[in-house]
């Protein structure tokens, strides 16, 4: 028999034990009180006060008392429910949606899969977010509320809230952060909530943050910010990686459904806990069996757009409602062409294209760059750019390396292989020149 070392019980959420076992935090609002529910792997689940562990480690839940717990602000299952079929759980999760929150067709399924996946997010290794994104009064604080309470170990916050209780919870608890108003606290990618963001995506990618120890020594610290997480707001991001990180449902597109209720019914919420129990359920049967499956990723899209949904495509068993969900990214995909291409960035690619078309042409100046560049911006009315900023753009925003001949700056036939793949990237053919 091992020895024992008495440590102390250890406050337990949830844990992954080494041989495969499960260990998550339940919490009855009735009888306010908690407990754990373990799973042997093999499908047989307990539920216990306490749970022992080889070495002498003693694992008890959080307390009922504790005011994230108490208050809803994080919500837990109350028991194990009954599963039956993955198919027959989705569609329960979409006729829930369905009731009480008016979402684009395929933005329900989406979202419905999404609840899925931030049951099984700790066996993938990247993860999209979620995002309703409008003005006031179009549903964004609705659908937050009603997919959010459907999401593993939901942490409701919204824009306003301080940044040190987030870091502290996402830290404790996991689980899927619920943020409202985002776009009021991180304007830019350097504001603290914009770090989880940035930073919560993708595994092994904690933040760090300045703490000191009880003798004021400099102690600094990871905090866990990887998990699925939704997000309302009214706007976009500036910082252009972060917005790819987003599945987004743009709300206020359509007249309200008929149907929808002007308030959300308290049975809402009893509703949500049975369908938490359930998923809890599916999580004990299901974390270890599921991992991305690179054969459902979408033709025709960029690697980072495939790379940020494969996870919820592994999910999707249904082929048609992945050839939906592909036309989406292939939309997306042209949308963000179109941006790119608009951009000062795309411009100048595109009049590199057209400078570059002549095979026989070894090399081109960065003032005769400038020149094309500015014949547009001048036909429209905008002012002409320096040759200077000409050389900036190259080198600083696309990447290419301009050299001194003969006391002139150019940019070498050596660059022709990066300019094509640019304009693949900002959605011009190589051969595409300026119109």
């Amino acid at each position: 028999m091992a020895d024992r070392t008495d440590t102390g019980p250890t406050p337990t959420v949830s844990r992954v034990l080494p041989d495969g076992r499960l260990i998550e935090l339940l919490y009855d609002p009735d009888r306010r009180a908690t407990a754990l529910a373990m799973s042997d792997g093999n499908g047989v689940v307990a539920i216990h006060d306490a749970i022992d562990l080889a070495g002498g480690e003693r694992l008890v839940p959080y307390g009922a008392d504790n005011n994230l717990i108490a208050t809803g602000c994080v919500l837990l299952p109350s028991d194990v429910g009954a599963f039956t079929t993955q198919a027959e759980l989705v569609a329960d999760l979409q006729g829930f949606l369905h009731r009480y929150v008016d979402l684009s067709p395929v933005f329900e399924e989406i979202a419905a899969h999404y609840v899925l996946l931030s049951w099984v997010y700790d066996a993938f290794n990247e993860l999209p977010y979620l995002r309703l994104r409008g003005d006031y009064g179009t549903g964004k604080t609705r659908a937050l509320m009603a997919i959010g309470s459907l999401c593993y170990k939901p942490f409701f916050a919204s824009g306003a809230s301080t940044v040190s209780p987030i870091f502290h919870v996402l830290d404790a608890f996991g689980g899927t952060l619920v943020l409202d108003e985002a776009d009021f606290r991180f304007s830019d990618a350097t504001a603290p909530l914009s770090k989880i963001l940035n930073n919560g995506n993708m595994a092994g990618l904690p933040v760090l943050r300045t703490m000191t120890n009880r003798h004021k020594e400099l102690n600094p610290r990871a905090f866990r910010v990887y998990g699925p997480k939704l997000i309302g707001m009214r706007h976009s991001f500036a910082d252009r990686a972060l917005e790819s990180r987003f599945l987004t449902e743009e709300t206020g597109q359509r007249p309200l459904r008929a149907d929808i209720p002007i308030q959300l019914p308290p049975e809402l919420h009893s509703e949500a806990r049975v369908l938490r129990n359930t998923l809890l359920a599916w999580r004990l049967a299901h974390r270890a069996r599921v991992g991305s499956d690179a054969s459902r990723q979408a033709e025709g899209v960029e690697p980072r757009l495939n790379q940020t949904a494969l996870s919820l495509l592994s999910l999707m068993d249904d082929p048609a409602l992945r050839d939906r969900v592909h036309a989406e990214m292939q939309r997306e995909q042209r949308r963000l062409s179109v941006e790119r291409a608009a951009s000062p960035e795309g411009r100048m690619v595109r009049v590199l294209v057209a400078l570059f078309a002549d095979p026989s042409q070894g090399r081109i100046s960065v003032s005769a760059i400038a020149e094309a560049f500015n014949q547009a911006r001048v036909d429209s009315g905008q002012a002409p750019v320096s040759a200077r900023w000409a050389g900036w753009c190259l080198r600083e925003r696309l990447k290419l390396t301009p050299t001194k001949s003969n006391g002139v700056f150019v940019l070498p036939d050596s660059e022709r292989a990066k300019i094509a793949a640019l304009a693949a990237r900002y959605g011009l053919s190589a051969d595409q020149g300026d119109d």
